[in-house]
């Protein structure tokens, strides 16, 4: 399973690949960081107006949030169970639903770990989630089965599941379908669509 991924974009770039309203918070680029703020692409307002939001990597786990003393918390990354009680309440709500802009993400552990990048897309977006927090909104990928283009590179059977990325057509379904029809979206993106990149996530 991917653990990071790049965003080697800058906001205006970004704002126009998805013809979105870059907003007030600048993004230069780099390598977004579980618990740290990124940029995601949400609708706003009642005319469904995209706009880039910087939103917190990670949703609180469930239950009562542990206190300083016991350490940071460990923040949830990733959807993968489709039918959890803990995502269902997002996903059925489209306006809950987001984009997830990337340049680049990471496959693979140790020594097989690989980045890979979709052809012809400079910026391409992950299917995402995301709801507000008392002091700040959160965000969370999808996951969905591997493209067959990873399994060769992992080995073993390959990994359980990679990052969803959408197809540039299916961006408005996602963002503005009723959850039966969105979920439709969650499936690997076909292995001719994937390049493989360099050791730290650019072109080769």
């Amino acid at each position: 399973m991917a653990t990071r991924y790049r965003l080697d974009a800058a906001s205006p770039a970004i704002a126009q690949a998805f013809a979105a309203d870059a907003g007030p918070d600048p993004w230069a680029g780099g390598a977004p960081e579980v618990g740290q703020f990124a940029p995601v692409i949400a609708r706003a307002g009642r005319q469904g107006k995209r706009l880039i939001r910087p939103m917190h990597w990670g949703f609180p786990p469930p239950g009562p949030m542990p206190s300083l003393v016991e350490g940071p918390p460990r923040w949830v990354p990733f959807v993968r169970n489709l039918e959890s009680p803990f995502w269902i309440g997002n996903l059925r709500h489209s306006e809950l639903r987001c984009l997830v802009p990337a340049t680049a993400f990471e496959s693979g552990t140790g020594k097989e770990r690989r980045w890979w990048r979709v052809q012809d897309e400079p910026v391409f977006a992950f299917a995402g989630i995301w709801r507000d927090l008392t002091d700040m909104p959160v965000f969370a990928i999808l996951t969905t089965e591997p493209s067959a283009a990873l399994v060769p590179v992992e080995g073993k059977g390959g990994p359980s599941s990679m990052p969803l990325i959408l197809p540039r057509s299916a961006h408005d379904r996602w963002l503005t379908a009723d959850w039966k029809d969105a979920q439709a979206l969650v499936q690997p993106l076909a292995s001719a669509a994937l390049e493989p990149l360099s050791s730290d996530g650019r072109a080769e």
